[in-house]
């Protein structure tokens, strides 16, 4: 037998679809416990590969034989060298493709749902780092919203859908990822916007996105409108895209709100974020759908893999948005914080334009969990 390899798009079905898969992973126990491959039915033995290197005998019998089994490593050599291991055995096995680096990187575009006039809405998931990105699309045009650095996913994904790109939002200055929102306006001539109250250090220029912008997409109705909602950064702007789904940011997820230390000011906007959460989200419409620009753990995906809840159903559910002791709500989210993303004060360099990593910078920066959220 053979090993065979599965590539992260193959793994990202089995996510969507809710299929099984035993996952393998051969990295070191504290790389394993930082970050894995989830999935709603997979389970998982971490034994790193510097155990297997003399065989892998005494693990064939933890290994099941009714359902896909994948090696997962970093980059992928130690994984198909075990998964090789394996075969010799004469187990069937799979090894990632690309290891942990291709699954920080892939990114899968899925329909939301209609838009007014017969637009549409796609959520680009990028389930390896928990990233979440928008597009609309309305007659021949598209906006693209909170875009991560893979710029070709974006422009490949327009030109199969025959529209053009004519505007690029940021909702805020990312820390967690690189964003791709200004190169793809410069490769496609779309406008690109971001809040001003988190661009005074950019170093290029960009359109302001200010409380009340309106903009439409195409000839039709359809209407992408900026709500000024700080706290995760003092420039954090949410969407209200068609009168039905409120695009947040990092400000509200669906099981978590953002965290507001990320530019080294949580006592400075922990009010901020309280009075969006509390005060502006609440004169809403309950029934808007929420799309968030990350998600923190699995079971926020819907079926369908998208990550999308009923504003309404999130005011009752998510423990975020029911503090109602100010000095509680102060403390949870400055005192019970969780680690800081990964390189996030340089990534905030690269997003500001003051540095310019290369390919390989830039994956190392962004490897990693999401870490967006107050739990």
């Amino acid at each position: 037998m053979a090993s065979m390899k599965m590539t992260a798009a193959q793994v990202a079905r089995k996510v969507i679809e809710n299929q099984p898969l035993f996952i393998l992973d051969v990295r070191n126990g504290d790389a394993y416990e930082d970050w894995k491959i989830e999935g709603h039915r997979f389970d998982y033995l971490n034994v790193p590969y510097f155990h297997l290197i003399d065989g892998v005998e005494e693990i064939l019998h933890a290994l099941p034989t009714d359902k896909d089994v994948l090696v997962v490593c970093a980059k992928e050599g130690s994984s198909q060298m075990v998964a090789e291991m394996i075969s010799e055995a004469g187990r069937d096995v799979y090894y990632l493709e690309g290891g942990m680096k291709s699954w920080s990187s892939y990114v899968e575009p899925i329909k939301v749902g209609n838009l007014t006039g017969g637009g549409e809405l796609y959520q680009f998931v990028r389930f390896g780092k928990g990233c979440l990105s928008y597009m609309v699309i309305s007659e021949g045009e598209a906006a693209v919203i909170d875009a991560v650095r893979f710029t070709d996913e974006f422009i490949n994904f327009a030109k199969e859908k025959n529209v053009e790109i004519k505007h690029v939002f940021d909702t805020h200055l990312h820390a967690d990822h690189i964003s791709g929102g200004r190169h793809i306006a410069e490769e496609t001539g779309a406008i690109y916007y971001l809040p001003p109250k988190d661009a005074t250090e950019v170093e290029f220029e960009y359109t302001p996105l200010e409380d009340g912008l309106s903009i439409k997409i195409g000839v039709s109705k359809l209407e992408v409108g900026a709500l000024y909602s700080p706290g995760h950064t003092i420039g954090s702007t949410s969407f209200i895209v068609d009168s039905k789904y409120l695009l947040t940011g990092d400000i509200l997820f669906i099981d978590s709100i953002g965290r507001p230390d990320l530019a080294g000011l949580a006592e400075d906007w922990v009010d901020d974020l309280r009075q969006t959460l509390y005060i502006r989200y609440r004169e809403l419409s309950e029934e808007l759908t929420v799309l968030p620009a990350h998600f923190m753990i699995i079971d926020e995906l819907n079926e369908d893999g998208t990550v999308a809840k009923r504003l309404g159903d999130l005011l009752i559910e998510n423990h975020g948005l029911n503090i109602e002791d100010e000095a509680e709500f102060r403390r949870t989210v400055t005192d019970n914080l969780p680690p800081q993303p990964n390189a996030y004060q340089q990534i905030r360099q690269v997003n500001m334009g003051k540095v310019s990593p290369n390919h390989e910078e830039q994956i190392e920066m962004e490897i990693g969990p999401n870490r967006c959220a107050v739990r």
